[in-house]
């Protein structure tokens, strides 16, 4: 299995389960290959850890919850695996910005961490590495 097709395995076992607790090791097994070998693909493809993807799809799918539903904020906590209110919501801050009640009230959805693609992300990559060697040229 080459690189991108690990990452998008990876990627796509991650959004299966987001709703379950996903340790590292959990996710490798599945996949068969070693947390470290799979944890270092994956940042240096993606440029993020795969902690932080999950977290950040977690906090996205939440954001989207807190807009499109009137469910209550610490159960949508709950749904986003954190163990408290208090904990999903200065994880949501650092990230929208907003507390999950200020961002409800705006009712405006905008993802943060958007779900990996490995053929859009190769064909950026490539692009902006094109890009770059034309401005340097």
């Amino acid at each position: 299995m080459n690189d991108t097709t690990l990452i998008q395995k990876t990627a796509d076992y991650i959004e299966a389960h987001l709703e379950e607790p996903l340790p590292l090791e959990k996710i490798a097994d599945a996949l068969n290959y070693s947390r470290f070998y799979l944890a270092r693909k994956f940042h240096e493809k993606t440029g993020c850890t795969i902690y932080k993807y999950i977290q950040g799809r977690r906090l996205s799918l939440a954001a989207q919850k807190l807009v499109e539903t009137r469910k209550p904020i610490v159960e949508i906590a709950y749904e986003a695996n954190y163990n408290s209110q208090q904990a999903f919501t200065l994880a949501f801050e650092r990230l929208y910005e907003a507390t999950p009640y200020e961002y409800r009230k705006k009712g405006i959805f905008t993802p943060r961490q958007t779900r990996i693609s490995m053929t859009f992300s190769v064909a950026v990559s490539r692009a902006a590495s094109l890009w770059k060697g034309e401005m340097t040229a």
